[in-house]
């Protein structure tokens, strides 16, 4: 029997940001490749065979946190795509409680340096990233949004299926 797909779970941000963002990524990320919302993934592999569980543990964590205020803090350039850095010492601090809930779960990606951001190219020629880096931190203006909550998702081989919608403590 095949392994589960693993559970995602990535920031719910507001409705601004999250229309700014992925506007951007409708625009510029190759639309053959572009199966999934814009997003800020705080980790990429949640154990898969258990979405109750995990959901219970991630909905216990962010009942506990005031939803964060997130900054917008720059145009990062990937080499074959572009991304915003973002910013908040709250969201940290949640993400690292919910690291220590999974700690024996998590994949090497999850367990390495957390550098949080918002991809709206990928997969595309360095040419075409350093042009699209340059228009965006031409024009780019520090901001700040708040992030309701956190959603989870499975992973579809290139979709992802929403599991659950959980809120903050003072967003529910």
């Amino acid at each position: 029997m095949p392994e589960p797909a693993p559970l995602i779970l990535t920031l719910q941000m507001d409705e601004a940001a999250f229309a700014t963002f992925d506007g951007l990524r409708r625009r510029h990320f190759p639309e053959a490749l572009n199966h999934i919302p814009a997003h800020a993934t705080l980790f990429h592999h949640l154990p898969g065979e258990d979405p109750a569980g995990v959901t219970e543990t991630v909905t216990a964590l962010a009942r506990a946190q005031a939803a964060p205020e997130v900054a917008v803090t720059g145009v990062r350039f990937t080499g074959r795509g572009v991304a915003y850095a973002l910013e908040s010492d709250a969201l940290t601090a949640f993400r690292q409680r919910v690291a220590a809930a999974f700690r024996d779960h998590l994949t090497a990606q999850d367990r390495q340096g957390w550098r949080p951001h918002v991809t709206v190219q990928n997969k595309v020629a360095p040419e075409t990233a350093r042009a699209l880096h340059a228009a965006l931190a031409q024009d780019f203006e520090p901001s700040h949004f708040r992030a309701p909550g956190v959603l989870l998702w499975r992973y579809l081989g290139g979709p992802w299926e929403r599991v659950a919608t959980i809120a903050f403590g003072d967003a529910a």
